[in-house]
């Protein structure tokens, strides 16, 4: 197993890690719901990567990635997070990391995977943060070296979960679903359109990503804020 460089200390987790914080809320409930429905969706084939995105930006993505990866550790499972969102990514911010280094560093060659990982503070979860902002991102992404790191991540850890930048604003998403084993859509009530979400699903299409499901996100409850579900 890799060594990792350790989490900055003396820096509390933020309140968006709730499966963390609060593991028997409803809403982690929720999240431990997903995971089995998306366990249940791979049974011929093992799910060990996976890239999770939306059809556009501020529709919770970021959160159900970060959730989802942390009840798929509690779960026993080694999971890798990689924050392949070289646009805008949030993953360092999170789970307040160092992003002097991260996945740009490892496909341009700086750095190594294994040394490059970084331990989250929860028990079998590691997270690869985006690294310097490169000016080609979709080119990185659609490199042989992409392909590799994959390959060398998924020799490590059970599971390798990609966040991605939105689909409909570039075509990072689809890259990545060439060479994945599956794509998790989000969708936030009240906010996504329906064109826009079908427009997002048939963009994945030529990439021949397998759709696992959506997560409707933001939906209010009563008695309680919001709550998380996975369909089909």
């Amino acid at each position: 197993m890799f060594r990792r460089r350790k989490k900055q200390s003396n820096v509390n987790t933020t309140r968006h890690l709730i499966t963390k914080t609060n593991p028997r809320s409803p809403i982690s409930e929720q999240y431990r719901t997903i995971r089995t429905n998306l366990q249940f969706s791979s049974v011929d084939t093992e799910l060990r990567s996976m890239l999770i995105t939306s059809s556009g930006p501020a529709e919770g993505k970021s959160s159900v990635v970060s959730n989802l990866a942390i009840v798929f550790a509690q779960q026993g499972k080694k999971v890798l997070l990689i924050d392949a969102d070289m646009r805008k990514p949030t993953m360092h911010y999170t789970f307040r990391l160092d992003n002097r280094q991260g996945l740009s560093s490892v496909l341009v060659g700086e750095t190594a995977l294994a040394e490059t990982v970084v331990n989250s503070g929860v028990d079998n979860l590691d997270i690869l943060s985006c690294g310097p902002i490169p000016p080609n991102p979709s080119e990185l992404l659609g490199s042989k070296a992409m392909g590799k790191m994959l390959k060398e991540a998924m020799a490590n850890y059970d599971l390798v979960i990609f966040d991605t930048p939105p689909v409909l604003a570039v075509t990072d998403a689809q890259i990545l679903a060439n060479i994945c084993d599956g794509v998790l859509m989000v969708v936030r009530s009240k906010k996504t359109e329906y064109e826009a979400a079908k427009k997002a699903q048939q963009s994945l299409e030529p990439a021949k990503a397998k759709m696992l499901g959506v997560v409707l996100n933001d939906r209010e409850q009563k008695k309680s804020n919001y709550y998380y579900y996975y369909g089909t």
